[in-house]
């Protein structure tokens, strides 16, 4: 694991994954926590005031981080949980997914990627407190929001309502976790690392939807968690009515105005949104640093006490795990930790500094109500002060277009558009979020070979040994039912597979004029979700898809029938059932109108006719794509496989790839399907492109309040080209890579790729806040004792290998692209090399010593360095 670092941490932090925002300034002074009011149960006590949480008699500042324990395997968790730790954070926080614990009524799983209890331990293992938001609704754009589909279909059940089967089954299952919790210990009260609990998620949403009934849940469930005695509290977010002493929190971009139900609760923000999802064929989102930065420093500057980063790490929705509809497999969230597990620079140490500054002024924050001051029309300061002379004070411009200079204390501070600066002792700046002093690292997906055997020589994957099995279109073995009309494709299903045929037949006379004039009829479909290929007589004829925003699609396209009988087939797809809204367990899919234009009598209605069924796909039904299957005799050995061949399941086996780089399969040559290696759930693939004519970015003005359409990139572009295979999944030789492939592509031109750090840049101004934080005494601080300093670090068991750039003065440009101003120093390379050069990591000082600081002086002078790692 890669674990760069902006600033050295030698201090500790707690994290913890909701944070309450207090949104008015209270004219009564803070009161010392009274230990003998804490009721302490077990080893540790949890409770809060309306400043913070308060653990064992202590006040607690925390920053939270969401990890969901599926969406990364095992062999990933303490890597992620230790970088989160190195990043500042003291809390990890994440869902438990019921539909993946519960697959069946009574039945029970708890291991894998779902070992709730290891992911627990490795937790408390380093230190850190945990947020455990059982829900167990957890929208999370997971499928099916986390509940399990058999519970749609238990009767009289209505989901998150005054539903007796649903609140029997929802309690059951939160007994059963909390049970589980307990048994290991695991709740702060029994000395473990839980310090909160969730209960529902969102509902403050969609209450109102379910009228009276909505408002009995919404109680019922309050008292329901509260009775399960975990001896910490429970939270509800973005909940209007939640009940004491359950404390509802905030979810947003930005929670500093937010204002918790009662004053005698803190401000917890439970999920601030450092990115967004994607879904197929939509761009890629992406927040800026500043703007995340600058989103939890005003949380905290109007007494925000606890703040969650939703998501930290956010990983791959393995399998059929993603909902939405048409969420895609990877799960990136364009969070400080990526998908692979790599820290995300400048994000991932922008926001490390940040907490470093905010973590200083924890107990100037905890103990004292701000005085507010304006500053200008759109500036204005708060200051956290008392007689023992802890003082901090945070300076915002909250103006999204032009600087400002301010007046604080009588001395003069230039703050950024949209900034805030943070000064920890009321004087000096220690942080200014517009301003990003850490590294941006290089990052690029390396193609690999493939080879067989290991004693093999290295090889293509056009030279693999492949074995096909090709799909039936249409009814494959026994038809499962016939009927006239359609019926609902998740109700037939229940989800156990993405597939659902619908075939019917027509006649058609040899006197047609289309058939006489060499002509094609015209089917038009309408769907309510989510894809469709259409097969004439066995033959792909076209295929048609909704998309993330609006699911259901029509469509019309021209079909070569034949005189005599003619089979339609379609061939109806789910791309993750819906993860959220009211009532939207009753939300389906599949055709609701076929027609069939161009006969002499007319169209042809086909919506009544009879049509014959079949769940899912024969090779899903022979469970091929579980490895033990490796000698089945259904595969056809091929010395090439065949290309843009629809409903074709492909098997190759192959070596682990080199090294220890986390991994991902290139899917951009082929069309739309599944991906399994060694039985394990690849997911979802489909490269589907996005608009070329949509607006995208290419670079992002952080200014101004963020929105998932503000800074867009890929138009064009695949909305996902590669697809994680975690390294633990692979053998050191004999892996059995399976595709299923729906529509066609070639599969010689699949390559595994790494996810490689290839260099690292960086610019810093002679300006840049250069405060430490650690050494802060509440004495006159010498400024020029602590000077810029821009640091640069390779990945581990790689050097800084060349210097691609490098240049004191006004360089301009951004990483990647870096061009000389007319002001440079021109010994900036070669001090460059002598400080860098075959290190691993260097750190640049901008002092008088390195360079020349009497170069232009009317210009701010920055330093920008780009290097190679290798």
């Amino acid at each position: 694991m890669n674990t760069m670092s902006c600033l050295s941490s030698n201090f500790k932090f707690v994290f913890l994954a909701s944070t309450v925002i207090w949104m008015t300034v209270m004219s009564s002074s803070l009161a010392a926590v009274d230990a003998s009011n804490v009721t302490t149960i077990g080893t540790d006590s949890v409770t809060y005031d309306r400043r913070s949480l308060i653990i064992n008699g202590q006040r607690k500042l925390l920053i939270s981080a969401s990890i969901h324990y599926p969406r990364s395997v095992p062999a990933m968790w303490p890597g992620l949980v230790r970088l989160a730790k190195e990043g500042g954070v003291d809390v990890i926080e994440t869902y438990v997914f019921w539909n993946g614990h519960e697959p069946s009524p009574g039945n029970y799983y708890f291991g894998g990627r779902f070992d709730l209890v290891k992911f627990c331990k490795i937790i408390q293992q380093a230190g850190m407190y945990m947020i455990l938001r059982i829900g167990p609704f957890v929208a999370a754009e997971w499928n099916f929001g986390g509940l399990p589909v058999w519970l749609h279909y238990v009767p009289g059940t209505t989901f998150r309502t005054d539903s007796e089967p649903f609140k029997y089954h929802m309690q059951k299952f939160m007994t059963y976790t909390v049970n589980l919790m307990k048994r290991e210990r695991l709740f702060a009260s029994q000395g473990g690392p839980i310090i909160l609990s969730q209960v529902e998620n969102e509902y403050g949403y969609y209450e109102n939807a379910y009228g009276e009934g909505g408002k009995r849940y919404a109680l019922w469930a309050a008292k329901m968690a509260l009775s399960q005695n975990t001896g910490v509290p429970w939270i509800m977010c973005q909940q209007y009515d939640a009940p004491d002493p359950v404390i509802d929190t905030c979810n947003s971009f930005y929670c500093d105005q937010f204002k918790p139900i009662s004053p005698n609760k803190p401000k917890i923000w439970t999920e601030n949104w450092p990115g967004w999802f994607k879904t197929f064929g939509a761009r890629d989102p992406h927040r800026p640093a500043e703007d995340v930065a600058y989103s939890v420093a005003r949380f905290f500057q109007k007494g925000g006490s606890v703040q969650n980063y939703y998501m930290y790490h956010g990983g791959t929705n393995f399998g059929r795990t993603a909902g939405g509809p048409f969420i895609t497999t990877s799960y990136d969230y364009d969070a400080p930790i990526d998908e692979y597990g790599l820290p995300r620079f400048p994000k991932w140490g922008h926001l490390k500094e940040l907490h470093k500054v905010i973590k200083s002024c924890e107990h100037a924050l905890l103990n004292n109500d701000p005085t507010l001051l304006s500053l200008g029309p759109l500036q204005e300061a708060d200051v956290y002060e008392d007689a023992s002379g802890a003082c901090a004070a945070f300076l915002a411009n909250m103006d999204d277009k032009n600087d400002k200079v301010v007046q604080f204390r009588h001395v003069s501070y230039h703050l950024p558009a949209w900034s805030v600066s943070i000064l920890p002792d009321c004087k000096n700046v220690a942080f200014n979020t517009a301003k990003v002093g850490c590294q941006t690292s290089i990052v690029n997906m390396a193609p690999i070979d493939l080879h067989p055997t290991a004693s093999s020589p290295k090889r293509d994957i056009k030279s693999l040994q492949w074995e096909v099995f090709k799909e039936t279109a249409g009814v494959w073995g026994v038809a499962d039912f016939t009927k006239n009309g359609f019926v609902d494709h998740i109700n037939t299903t229940k989800d156990a597979t993405d597939y659902l045929w619908y075939t019917t037949s027509i006649f058609v006379h040899a006197e047609e004029d289309f058939l006489r004039n060499r002509g094609t009829a015209m089917l038009f479909v309408e769907s309510k979700g989510h894809a469709m290929h259409v097969f004439i007589n066995k033959k792909l004829q076209a295929s048609a898809s909704g998309n993330g925003t609006v699911p259901q699609f029509k469509f019309g396209t021209p079909i070569a029938l034949k005189a005599g009988k003619n089979e339609i087939s379609l061939l109806s797809m789910t791309v993750g059932l819906q993860t959220a809204g009211a009532f939207y367990e009753w939300i389906g899919a599949g055709p609701t109108s076929v027609k069939v234009a161009g006969f002499k009598t007319g169209t042809m209605d086909l919506t009544a006719s009879a049509w014959t069924y079949k769940i899912g796909l024969q090779g899903e039904h022979l469970r091929i794509q579980k490895s033990y299957n490796l000698k089945s005799k259904i595969w056809a050995p091929t010395s090439q496989p065949p290309k843009q061949q629809p409903l074709t399941w492909y098997k190759a086996v192959v070596d682990a790839p080199p090294g220890n780089e986390p991994v991902a399969l290139d899917m951009i040559h082929m069309g739309k399907g599944m991906a399994w290696l060694n039985g394990q759930e690849i997911g979802r693939y489909w490269p589907r492109r996005t608009s070329k004519y949509e607006n995208c970015v290419t670079q992002c003005d952080y200014r101004g309040k963020f929105n998932p359409d503000k800074c867009v990139t890929g138009c064009g572009q695949p909305t996902q080209r590669w697809y994680h295979v975690p390294r633990s999944w692979f053998k050191p030789s004999g892996n059995v890579l399976i595709i299923f492939e729906e529509i066609g592509g070639d599969p010689s031109q699949i390559r595994f790729s790494m996810r490689k750090v290839s260099g690292a840049c960086g610019h810093l101004s002679v300006d840049h806040p250069s405060f430490d934080v650690e050494n802060l005494q509440g004495s006159e601080i010498e400024n020029d004792k602590n000077r810029p300093t821009l640091s640069l670090k390779c990945p581990t068991n790689t050097n800084i290998s060349s210097v691609k750039f490098a240049s004191f003065g006004n360089p301009n440009g951004t990483c990647g692209s870096y061009m000389l101003g007319d002001c440079h120093d021109q010994n900036s390379a070669a001090l460059v090399e002598k400080v860098c050069l075959n290190q691993n990591e260097c750190a640049l000082e901008m002092s008088s010593a390195n360079f020349n600081m009497q170069l232009c002086p009317s210009t701010v002078k920055k330093l920008a360095v780009e290097v190679n790692c290798s």
